[in-house]
């Protein structure tokens, strides 16, 4: 069985959603198992700010998650263009994986949400590529032919799966948003599996 790393930081529970919905695509694939973590906030000192174990959701990420891991999904709400503050501090601490090459050549691929549907989407799924790339790793988007991609009206990317919380930050998907999540799971396991073969 492959493990497939879901990690992400969620304020309302957006990027939550989107998640566990990519973590659904996962498991639907024969041979790939989704591993749910996330990190804790971050305090204005860049420390982290939260108690040792989350009070409700999956828990907290450590180096051995990213070490046994087969594959990576990422997520993040948008800040102003960029991932989240406790994102970046968590993959400011990598240096010893990226030296040690843990994560090269394993597929990833990355997800958001914002407040609104110009908020920053697409320049937050790159900007959470290149801490990836430099730890050598696959990257993988949306491609068009995901039918949904061509029809949303709301998130969904080619860069990778989106949500549009508004100004409220409701979390609740669209069709389109949790049908692009999930194949984006599924699309990530799938690769996971076949590269396992070979």
């Amino acid at each position: 069985m492959q493990d497939i790393l879901v990690l992400y930081y969620s304020h309302r529970g957006s990027v939550r959603a989107l998640a566990e919905r990519l973590a659904r695509g996962i498991d639907s694939v024969p041979g790939a198992q989704a591993r749910l973590r996330t990190v804790p906030r971050v305090s204005t000192v860049c420390e982290a700010s939260a108690p040792g174990i989350p009070d409700a959701g999956a828990p907290y990420v450590e180096i051995s998650d990213l070490e046994e891991c087969a594959g990576l999904a990422l997520g993040s709400p948008v800040r102003f263009g960029n991932m989240a503050a406790p994102i970046k501090y968590f993959w400011d601490g990598t240096i010893a994986t990226w030296q040690n090459g843990s994560l090269a050549g394993k597929p990833a691929c990355v997800f958001t949400s914002s407040a609104s549907q110009h908020g920053g989407n697409e320049a937050t799924l790159l900007s959470m590529m290149l801490p990836l790339l430099h730890h050598g790793m696959l990257l993988m988007g949306l491609p068009y032919t995901e039918a949904e991609l061509s029809t949303t009206r709301s998130g969904g990317t080619p860069y990778g799966a989106s949500h549009v919380a508004g100004g409220n930050g409701d979390p609740t998907l669209t069709e389109a948003e949790s049908q692009l999540a999930f194949a984006q799971g599924q699309r990530l396991a799938r690769l996971v599996v076949q590269l396992g073969k070979s």
